[in-house]
């Protein structure tokens, strides 16, 4: 029998995207490579644990569930969360960033300064610019500044950055349009914390490092793993938690948080697809309401 391994999820290093494994192990993805794995029949899906602590219980987990964790882990896991707001007496400084993922889908969000733009790849932001850096506190109000007087959401569903990401407009000064325009407009409001320092506008952009110039449109989502199942295909890009396979059905977008918490083992036939999958319905592009 083939030996079993249990991924930890899609990491962004210096040199691109990596797949990490319990154990230590990371594979290192390339477009083209393949990536194939099965799921070991008769398996399930158990709680991957929370803060470093393997689950007490070992507890089953629903198959589409991103987070892969217990209600006990989950509550242990958000405990001491930023973006949980279960804090607000940490001592480093954040960066305040407009980030964006397709047209009419730009988000306001913050990241520890420390971390430089992990965050912005682990979200899949098609492009970016820092807007602020401060204190934790200043920080939150800012984005709250931003959702009240500009309607600039903190959060994007991920089922809208798939179904847009193979129609991208081709330049980068078409992709950083909406966040140079947001930025100009957040920096003239009124009420921003005194403590936070503005940032000029420097758009970055990740179409390159995500693979999405020529991209496929993709077909679908795999929505959960099942045991008995399998992926197979040949990788053309990767955003976020995303990989987009080419299957004999066409490009499938797997999220790789759905592979937490399983055994896998390697996969056969190249192209082939056995998992619940689900068609994208193309997200309608929101012009972000004016402020005036």
């Amino acid at each position: 029998m083939a030996q079993a391994w249990r991924c930890k999820g899609l990491r962004w290093s210096a040199d691109g995207p990596e797949l990490a494994w319990d154990g230590g192990r990371r594979s290192a993805l390339t477009w083209g490579k393949r990536v194939a794995f099965g799921v070991t029949e008769g398996g399930v899906r158990t709680c991957v644990g929370a803060r470093g602590h393997v689950c007490p219980v070992r507890a089953v987990v629903p198959g589409r569930s991103t987070g892969a964790r217990c209600e006990e882990c989950a509550r242990l896991d958000r405990a001491h969360s930023v973006a949980a707001d279960t804090i607000a007496d940490d001592p480093r400084p954040y960066h305040v960033y407009l980030a964006w993922f397709g047209p009419g889908m730009t988000k306001v969000g913050i990241t520890a300064l420390e971390r430089g733009s992990a965050r912005l790849l682990e979200q899949g932001a098609v492009c970016f610019s820092w807007l602020g850096v401060g204190p934790l506190m200043a920080a939150r109000r800012t984005e709250e500044l931003l959702r009240a007087a500009l309607r600039v959401p903190d959060r994007i569903p991920y089922v809208d950055k798939r179904a847009v990401r193979s129609a991208l407009p081709r330049s980068a000064a078409e992709r950083s349009a909406e966040v140079e325009d947001l930025h100009a407009r957040a920096l003239t409001l009124p009420g921003w914390p005194e403590s936070l320092s503005r940032e000029l506008c420097q758009p970055v952009d990740h179409a390159g490092v995500f693979g999405l110039t020529d991209l496929p449109t993709a077909v679908g989502e795999v929505t959960e793993l099942v045991a008995g199942g399998v992926v197979s295909g040949g990788l053309v890009a990767a955003a976020g938690p995303d990989l987009h396979l080419a299957t004999d059905v066409g490009v499938i977008v797997v999220d790789t948080r759905l592979m937490t918490g399983w055994e896998l083992v390697p996969a056969g036939r190249d192209g082939e697809l056995a998992l619940p999958t689900r068609g994208f319905r193309r997200a309608e592009a929101v012009v972000q309401d004016e402020l005036f």
